[in-house]
């Protein structure tokens, strides 16, 4: 029995290597969406434009405005001499932000008393603008805590210091990368596994299987193993890459990590085997990969909570095996989450993935004769 498997799994090899486009889907892509998801998909500001109508002549406002020049996540693009050109700045999106300082600031502040400093974002975009404003917080905050210390004067009676855990420079790069290691090894075993089937069906080669004598299930087998094979070795570049060129802290076992990879590998697998089985073309194996696909990356928790999603939508995520993967790669990534800890999504994979299996030997079955 495993004879005849290992024969047909190196067949599988061996036309997937043999297709030149087989290899560019397999290696190139997955590499490219890494490289570009790594540095794309990020909630942090750099250099964002601000404009400032500064009222004020005076020493501390020249001051504020300094500590926006000097932080990295602000770039000065105009001073403004008027009340009406702020409108027109903002909107043009020449400026994100626009600070206006009042022209008693100075005064008010060397006398001991709160001066107020306007802030005015564009908020079209309401995350962004969300952000811009907690970063020009943070620099009046800091402002306001080097003044103190140097001039003296009553300190808050309450400091809130805050300190993140898991992810203390608070890098959302070190959140998305070790999703996007689940994200492409389901889009890479998830194309192989569904076209396979459908591939034989269509260069009329998959009569000559029934006519071996490999059984249904042995026919499964050797389907599912190049797809294994291809999945952990795709797994394992992208979390090199994630580690040594991206510098996401890779915190917990390794063998925690491996384990969560089989069983993610083993329920993507089978979802591939049925809808190969189902297809009787390479175009529809495609489609149908695809329609699995993006409803299952949306309601993954990749970028948004799954917490604020609607509760049907959330009971349908129980069925997604992306979502219980992003939390095993996320855990153990930057919070070191040991094995036993796990045990609940590594239970839900492997259930999904028994299923799927059983579910797609059925279909292979019934779809073979």
């Amino acid at each position: 029995m495993w004879r005849r498997i290992l024969a047909l799994t190196i067949k599988e090899f061996l036309t997937l290597l043999k297709d030149k486009r087989s290899r560019v889907v397999i290696i190139v892509p997955p590499l490219i969406q890494l490289i570009v998801f790594g540095y794309a998909a990020t909630f942090d500001l750099k250099q964002v434009p601000f404009a400032v109508f500064n009222e004020d002549s005076g020493i501390v406002s020249r001051q504020v405005i300094a500590a926006f020049r000097g932080s990295p996540s602000f770039e000065e693009v105009e001073q403004l001499t008027q009340d009406r050109e702020i409108v027109p700045m903002i909107d043009s999106k020449q400026a994100l932000l626009v600070i206006r300082i009042g022209s008693r600031f100075s005064a008010e502040v060397l006398n001991g008393h709160p001066a107020p400093i306007q802030i005015m974002v564009d908020g079209r975009n309401s995350n962004t603008a969300q952000l811009a404003v907690n970063y020009a917080q943070l620099i009046i905050k800091q402002f306001n805590t080097d003044w103190v210390a140097s001039h003296g004067g009553r300190p808050p009676p309450a400091v809130i210091e805050t300190r993140a855990w898991f992810n203390p420079n608070l890098e959302s790069r070190w959140f998305f990368v070790p999703g996007i290691v689940g994200l492409l090894t389901l889009l890479v075993t998830m194309l192989v596994t569904a076209l396979s089937v459908a591939r034989e069906r269509e260069q009329g080669t998959f009569d000559q299987l029934l006519v071996t004598p490999l059984r249904p299930v042995e026919i499964l087998l050797g389907k599912a193993l190049p797809s294994f094979v291809i999945g952990i070795a795709e797994a394992t570049v992208i979390i090199l890459v994630a580690v040594f060129w991206f510098h996401v802290p890779l915190l917990g076992s390794l063998l925690t990590l491996y384990t969560g990879i089989v069983l993610f590998l083993l329920s993507a697998i089978g979802l591939g085997l049925m809808i190969s089985s189902l297809a009787v073309t390479q175009q529809q194996g495609l489609l149908g990969a695809f329609f699995f696909m993006v409803p299952a990356i949306i309601l993954s928790g990749f970028a948004t909570p799954i917490e604020n999603m609607p509760s049907l939508v959330q009971d349908l995520t129980l069925l997604n095996p992306l979502r219980y993967f992003l939390v095993v790669l996320r855990g153990v990534f930057l919070e070191g989450t040991p094995f036993h800890l796990l045990i609940h999504p590594f239970v839900a994979m492997a259930s999904i993935g028994a299923v799927a299996l059983t579910s797609a030997a059925w279909l292979f079955r019934h779809r073979m004769y």
